[in-house]
């Protein structure tokens, strides 16, 4: 039996780059806003291979919701093998700084909604004694900056609680990978100039299918931020508080 691939955020561009990859004679949950509207990424997933394609409609940020819908796909599909979460809002920096009630959007959906389901799914894969949840966190995290500490600081807080996590899970048969990409160029950063170093969702998605066959814990996209942020952690703060996005 082929395995299940549940991806919270069915319209994400990486979440389903990752699934494309994956997809070759397993079943594909897309769990998004109105589900209804996923003929494009069904048929995409289909193409790739995929054994079928299931939708769900899932709110990320309806916290109360979230465990029924996790279930019911566990229900119906008897296991989650992999669990990509995608969902994620970039916000309006600008827009946060003066308004509250945008910046904590941004908060709720990038640290909060993912804190409360990767905790229902941390349940569900040690209950099952096995699976992989793959978390996007961002190097935006990794020291947040001026230019976007309000979505870097979401960024960081799931950074920080992933990485927990996976200590947790350890040993329980399940496991979680942990992904830092740098800038990706795609529909959530289109007209924004890209950083050096950017990627693309497609080599986002490559990355993350490598760390999940080789049973790495963590992958920097690319490979190179990693060195280079061990280096810009310890920055003077005169210094990096005039760094861009």
């Amino acid at each position: 039996m082929g395995e299940t691939v549940l991806v919270l955020g069915g319209r994400s561009e990486i979440g389903l780059a990752v699934a494309q990859r994956l997809a070759p004679g397993a079943t594909v949950v897309l769990a998004a806003r109105r589900a209804d509207d996923l003929d494009a990424e069904e048929k995409l997933l289909l193409a790739a291979g995929a054994a079928a394609v299931d939708r769900v409609e899932f709110d990320a940020d309806d916290l109360a919701a979230q465990r029924a819908v996790l279930l019911d796909v566990v229900r119906r599909h008897h296991r989650l093998d992999v669990v990509v979460v995608a969902f994620g809002l970039l916000g309006d920096q600008r827009r946060a700084e003066r308004d509250p009630d945008h910046a904590v959007q941004i908060v709720h959906t990038d640290y909060v909604a993912h804190v409360a389901v990767l905790t229902h799914l941390a349940a569900i894969v040690r209950t099952q004694g096995h699976g992989t949840l793959v978390v996007f966190s961002s190097v935006a995290g990794a020291r947040v900056r001026r230019a976007n500490y309000v979505y870097g600081s979401a960024k960081a807080g799931l950074d920080g609680f992933a990485s927990g996590l996976a200590d947790a899970l350890h040993g329980s048969g399940a496991r979680l990978l942990l992904v830092r990409p740098g800038f990706v160029i795609g529909r959530m950063t289109e007209g924004m100039t890209p950083a050096p170093f950017s990627s693309t969702p497609d080599q986002v998605a490559d990355a993350t299918v490598e760390g999940l066959r080789s049973g790495r814990g963590e992958v920097w996209v690319p490979r190179v931020l990693r060195p280079i942020f061990a280096v810009l952690r310890h920055a003077p703060r005169a210094l990096w508080r005039r760094m861009p996005r």
